[in-house]
């Protein structure tokens, strides 16, 4: 059993294929947090956590002759503001007489088969011989408030997932400012040698997201948040806490990924103790909820991972943990069609026959869906006008969308659009006829981004009405593929669809209305391959991968600084989900110019596809792009479906970064390198591979090298070598040396094929 409750020593104890997690119900009520970390069977492991009398630190009044009992140092399973622990709390309430916080108690628990679902929001799923979920109730005697928190244990993947539920048993309202879905206290210092904690995160802004950091705790509290209405380009919902001396291969690392793509907050609290408290879930900055009597609230579910593995181990555990059980999309188990996106290639300036003659020479280069982006609707031909008018521009396309899809289906291609249901521009019909549908604050000129508004997603008439609109438009034009953007965050936080006692709700059934909006969508049409989008990486996170099987991974395109975004946003999610293509050079967001083939190395390292106009390709850059088509699903199944490795981990790259997959099987090792940074009077890289059978013999069955200034094209040492039989072990203890690479960053792609036999 993945779950045991042991009645003699009151332990619930949560077992992993590798670890434990371990708590116990006190004498007084309370539900104290033992421990977490590898796997010990069999254990009341109580004796790990000794009481202290702590000097000002209040008790609870049964031990009020007992100091050294006192809720602001034990390690609590949930915390509440108002308790006597003055720690970051999981939960802050005010009661109708304006009394905050709450005293939270053991009332009951029950354990069931399968994996326990949150209606109305993205959760990971497992069936019975998947996994297990605890269900843990504590309830406050004063005003009737009931927490149920809820552990979703997957014994396989070594991941459980915490959500909670909070009911108003009482008969007076009562208000969440805070409703965290995690509350984690880890009294002991990480690793065998008792080190210190360190936390990693992923920081950023437009067109350069999640940009790993990693830093010493602190004594006090760091935050990693969003207050924007989405889960943003700046702070993405995941972070990392690791023992100092962790590194790519080995170390004790602990992953936190909240499942939500609204405002987040993560708090996590070196105290006066020295131990840590992890709070995760919605953000409360902006959150204030009213449950009346007999209401209930659903907060989202954070996942977590811990593992002895290094930042590898970690990374290989959540690709493989939201690939089984959060993706949902059929597509997450096929090829994803070559696309070419027509925005920098045409803006909003086309018509008709611009668009056919852009995807007929697309389709000659191996092509194999053609996505019209911005510009095909209402008045739209830029950024201030149309939104909300989804009816095709006539004058640019005309008969509608119908005509061009079928010419566009004719060529043997597949056919897909950019939508930004979200959002509205007041120069539309939308917005005229409908300006309350918009998020605005009364008696105040609206905050504006790109000149447009923000849709009430929490008002259930914006939610059917958008529904009807793009089910028709998918429905009657025969789409294969859908691009859903959103291209500014929320600052008007009020809604006139709610009274005045509920604007604290907002941001919270604005995501609720953008869920449901999609789970209608996808599941109404399975088939279309969607992906999101919020002005690039704005919503890249795990609630939105419940409903797209892949993201737009920044809108800045640019392969050099793609290398530091892919880099980080792999850390915790699958490149199979990352967004990525081959634009022109100069690029557009940089001005910076990279050989096309460095290009193709990055972007295949994602879902791959262009974002150019092939008919300014030259003659060499349409044959290479051929060869990329063919290219690309040779490579797809080791790509998408094999574990990914940073060769050169998250620092000290030294110029160049390299990175690899190896099939399932170890049978195939594609590495990657592109040199960022050359020199003079230079030496070779040298590379140790990783995940190799070490038992196998392999040869380098193909070897490309772009964009490097070399007559031979060899990039090993020996022209023999390229025939030679190496041994898995070799390649990942001794490894490759490459020769020397000059010009403006060249790039290398090299596939090894074990060839059989014993070394």
């Amino acid at each position: 059993m993945a779950i045991q409750f042991d009645v003699a020593d009151r332990t619930i104890t949560l077992h992993t294929r590798a670890t434990t997690y371990q708590m116990q119900i006190a004498d007084t009520g309370h539900v104290l947090h033992l421990y977490y970390g590898p796997r010990i069977d069999g254990e009341c492991l109580d004796y790990l956590h000794v009481l202290t009398d702590c000097g000002f630190s209040p008790n609870c009044y049964e031990n009020r002759m007992r100091r050294e009992i006192s809720p602001d140092i034990l390690p609590l399973e949930y915390s509440a503001a108002g308790s006597g622990d003055y720690r970051v709390p999981a939960l802050e309430c005010v009661s109708a007489e304006g009394v905050v916080g709450a005293d939270l108690r053991y009332v009951r628990h029950g354990i069931v088969e399968g994996k326990y679902a949150l209606p109305g929001l993205p959760a990971a799923f497992g069936e019975g011989d998947q996994a297990q979920t605890l269900s843990l109730v504590l309830s406050d005697a004063a005003t009737g408030l009931e927490v149920e928190l809820l552990y979703g244990v997957f014994d396989g993947a070594d991941v459980i997932t915490r959500a909670a539920v909070f009911r108003n048993r009482g008969d007076a309202a009562i208000r969440l400012d805070r409703a965290a879905s995690l509350c984690l206290d880890l009294p002991f210092a990480p690793g065998s040698s008792g080190g210190e904690w360190e936390l990693l995160h992923l920081h950023g802004r437009h067109c350069m997201e999640r940009m790993p950091e990693r830093v010493p705790l602190m004594h006090g509290i760091q935050t990693v948040g969003s207050r924007r209405g989405a889960s943003s380009h700046h702070h993405n919902p995941f972070t990392v806490l690791m023992a100092s001396d962790t590194t790519e291969t080995q170390g004790e690392c602990l992953g936190i990924m909240p499942v939500y793509s609204g405002n987040h907050r993560t708090d996590i609290e070196l105290n006066q103790a020295d131990a840590v408290r992890v709070v995760s879930g919605i953000g409360g900055d902006l959150f204030g909820w009213q449950l009346d009597p007999g209401d209930s609230f659903c907060a989202p579910e954070v996942i977590l991972c811990r593992t002895d593995g290094g930042m590898e181990g970690l990374t290989h555990h959540f690709h493989d943990f939201l690939n089984r059980h959060l993706i949902r999309s059929p597509w997450k188990d096929r090829v994803r069609p070559l696309l070419i996106n027509s925005w920098e290639s045409m803006t909003c300036d086309f018509d008709a026959d611009k668009v056919l003659a852009f995807a007929a020479e697309a389709a000659k280069l191996g092509v194999e869906l053609v996505v019209l982006d911005d510009g095909w609707f209402g008045a739209r031909n830029d950024d201030n006008a149309g939104l909300g008018d989804w009816t095709a521009n006539e004058a640019k396309l005309p008969g509608g969308l119908k005509p061009l899809s079928d010419a566009i289906h004719a060529m043997g291609l597949r056919f897909g659009l950019w939508i930004e249901p979200e959002m509205v521009n007041e120069d539309s019909d939308l917005y005229r006829t409908h300006p309350e549908w918009a998020l605005a604050v009364p008696g105040r000129r609206p905050v504006t981004a790109r000149n447009q508004l923000v849709l009430d997603m929490g008002n259930r008439e914006v939610v059917e009405y958008l529904y009807g609109v793009f089910s028709a438009l998918i429905r009657e034009n025969g789409i294969d593929y859908i691009k859903w953007d959103m291209n500014r965050n929320i600052a008007d936080t009020y809604s006139t669809a709610l009274p005045p006692h509920r604007q604290g709700e907002v941001s919270h059934r604005y995501m609720l209305g953008v869920y449901e909006l999609m789970d209608r969508l996808t599941g109404e049409y399975p088939e279309v391959l969607f992906e999101n989008c919020a002005g690039g990486g704005g919503r890249f996170d795990a609630g939105m991968l419940y409903y797209t099987p892949q993201i737009w991974c920044s809108d800045d395109s640019d392969a050099i600084e793609r290398l530091t975004i892919q880099t980080g946003t792999a850390i915790g999610y699958p490149v199979s989900a990352m967004g990525a293509h081959v634009s022109a050079c100069p690029n557009q967001q940089t001005g910076r110019t990279t050989p096309f083939g460095t290009r193709a190395i990055v972007a295949m390292s994602g879902t791959f596809g262009f974002e150019l106009d092939p008919a300014r390709l030259t003659d060499d850059e349409k044959r290479r792009m051929r060869a990329l088509a063919d290219r690309y699903h040779r490579f797809y199944n080791v790509i998408h479906r094999g574990r990914y490795y940073r060769l050169t981990g998250l620092e000290g790259w030294g110029g160049y970064v390299a990175w690899a997959f190896v099939s399932p099987d170890g049978g195939q090792a594609l590495v990657n390198l592109v040199v960022t940074r050359t020199h003079a009077n230079t030496h070779g890289i040298h590379l140790r591979l990783r995940g190799l059978d070490a038992h196998g013999r392999y040869r380098l069955a193909e070897a490309v090298v772009e964009g490097c200034e070399r007559p031979d094209g060899r990039i090993l040492n020996d022209a023999a070598l390229e025939d030679r039989i190496f041994t898995g072990r070799s390649l990942m203890a001794a490894g490759i040396t490459l020769r020397p690479m000059r010009g403006d960053y060249p790039g290398v792609q090299l596939l090894f094929e074990r060839v059989g036999g014993d070394s």
